[in-house]
């Protein structure tokens, strides 16, 4: 830095005329002194004005819509399709097909891919999953939202499945893959319960508008086969349990019955019955098992088949049975509100006191953070306290500094309410960096008035008046390369851009109005208690003198 300011820095002899810039700068600090004047001559309507700030900054905490991660637009969306419970695996192919010809249909879909079939993570038959990649941000009109939208509206003709989507995060907290975005759970050592009072709550939010797409996983109405061996006639006819065991696995299992052995391979021969032969339970009176005799028996012979409901799967939390609860936010509702909605609605109800609910992933993390968020706020303001007193050497100059953090977060809470952003963790961000440039002004002119006091015998007002014209070039020259460096954040596109935005608009929005209200309220403030400091060593003196007085000696 020293030698490209040796090439870079030219010497100006003192009678050169000042450059065009230097007498711009030079009016506008005239400019700022005449307004700060008039400010100082009206501290009263000042320190009205701050106590409003302060006032209007709780409510738009109240207010503002709040969030956890911004959605992003990565051109990536992931679905989960889902029929009935007793669908059948081709059965299931042809509504995948069909799902994914209606997703191809839409002018902004670039491909995707499909599965389906029971895995690590699709547990189930009846269930398939998609990855739809979309077309370049440029080259559609649409972000991944109104794709969404659209799909819905496009795949809700296919007959007998359901797809729920959700767009892909760069940044996520869920580590399993589930229908929708955020999910809860529900647990309870009474599954009799838990099947009941599942869809009574799925069914209670679907009707608030702040919810979209809510869905458990509880598939309690797979089909069942149960074979019951008669075994009277069993054992007239010499057939054993194990017998009619093996007649079952040979024809609906994957008995390997030999190998074939190549010079470069080896194959393995799997006996089953013909898969066009056993599309209905009617199937099993195709089976024959062996008598003791030689003889062959129809298997319906010798048993009874019952066709039942059943669980497909029985989900498992802590060792105790549960059912998650998944779901998306309607357009425009924050995740906020949808939180308080889901909660309302499970006291509403009523559930027993053996089901126990709780948030996971993302919206659990959410959860977490609005609890923990005013608790860290305090700790962090009254640390602050702490080293700026130690600093200054003094219980005052603290709360002087610390009363400007009001304004760094107005203007950032108007700036996201305004750009339509919710306060996510991202905002979040750009508001303790706001705070901090804001501490920092405040610093600046605070540590020039003390030493002015201290050093030249200046009055209070004089000297918090010189500081601040003094400090107004820093403060200025900071503010503005803030902005600048902001502005990208807050106007960049591109795939992803959505999670930087709100931090670009938190940090120019704060920027542009704290800065304003720091340069006239911080002095009305150091005065106000300068004044007050003077009182308390003015009765400190006086009692002082009146010891003195009253001793005896």
């Amino acid at each position: 830095m020293p030698m490209l300011c040796a090439k870079l820095l030219k010497h100006r002899p003192i009678h050169d005329k000042a450059p065009e810039s230097g007498r711009w700068f030079a009016a506008v600090v005239e400019w700022y002194g005449r307004r700060l004047t008039w400010v100082l001559d009206r501290q009263k309507l000042t320190l009205w004005v701050a106590t409003a700030t302060v006032i209007v900054t709780a409510g738009l905490y109240v207010a503002i819509p709040k969030g956890f991660f911004p959605d992003q637009d990565t051109g990536l969306i992931q679905g989960v399709s889902e029929a009935s419970e007793s669908i059948s695996y081709a059965g299931m192919a042809d509504r995948q097909q069909a799902l994914a010809v209606a997703i191809l249909t839409d002018p902004d879909v670039k491909s995707l891919s499909s599965f389906i079939g029971v895995d690590g993570n699709n547990v189930t038959l009846n269930s398939g999953r998609f990855l739809i990649d979309l077309k370049p941000r440029d080259a559609r009109n649409s972000n991944v939202a109104e794709v969404i939208r659209r799909l819905r509206t496009e795949t809700a003709n296919v007959a007998g499945v359901t797809l729920y989507m959700q767009p892909v995060q760069d940044l996520t907290l869920d580590n399993t893959v589930s229908r929708t975005q955020y999910q809860f759970t529900m647990e309870s050592a009474d599954p009799a319960a838990l099947s009941t009072w599942t869809p009574r709550l799925v069914s209670a939010l679907r009707e608030h508008a702040e919810l979209a797409d809510v869905v458990s996983n509880q598939e309690d109405n797979g089909l069942a086969v149960y074979v019951t061996i008669d075994r009277d006639s069993a054992a007239r006819l010499g057939i054993s349990v194990g017998t009619v065991d093996n007649a079952l696995y040979d024809a609906f299992g994957q008995r390997i019955v030999s190998t074939i052995f190549t010079q470069s391979n080896q194959y393995r021969v799997i006996m089953e019955a013909d898969p066009s032969t056993y599309r209905s339970v009617d199937s099993l009176a195709s089976i024959y098992v062996p008598t003791a005799g030689g003889g062959q028996v129809p298997l319906s012979a010798i048993v009874k088949v019952d066709v039942e409901t059943r669980p497909l799967l029985i989900n498992h939390l802590a060792q105790f049975p549960a059912a998650t609860v998944s779901f998306n936010l309607a357009p425009e509702a924050s995740l906020g509100a949808a939180v308080t909605a889901i909660e309302n609605t499970e006291r509403s109800l009523g559930l027993p006191a053996s089901i126990k609910t709780t948030f996971q992933g993302a919206a659990l993390a959410f959860r977490s953070n609005l609890d923990n968020e005013l608790l860290l706020l305090v700790a962090a303001v009254l640390v602050m306290y702490i080293v700026l007193g130690v600093l200054y050497e003094s219980f005052i100059h603290p709360i002087t500094i610390l009363s400007t953090l009001p304004s760094a977060g107005i203007g950032a809470l108007l700036a996201l309410m305004l750009a339509g952003d919710d306060l996510t963790i991202i905002a979040l961000i750009g508001i303790i960096l706001l705070i901090g440039i804001v501490k920092k002004n405040a610093i600046l002119m605070i540590d020039f008035a003390v030493v002015a006091e201290r050093d030249q015998g200046l009055t209070p007002r004089e000297a918090i008046y010189q500081a601040c014209l003094l400090r107004f070039r820093p403060i200025l020259m900071t503010t503005v390369a803030a902005i600048f460096g902001a502005l990208p954040l807050m106007f960049g596109t591109g795939t992803g851009s959505e999670l930087r935005h709100p931090l670009g608009v938190s940090i120019v929005g704060g920027l542009l109005v704290s800065q304003v209200l720091t340069l006239f309220t911080t002095p009305v403030i150091y005065l106000m208690f300068d004044r007050i400091a003077s009182r308390f060593r003015h009765r400190g003196t006086a009692r002082g003198r009146g010891a003195i007085v009253d001793d005896p000696t």
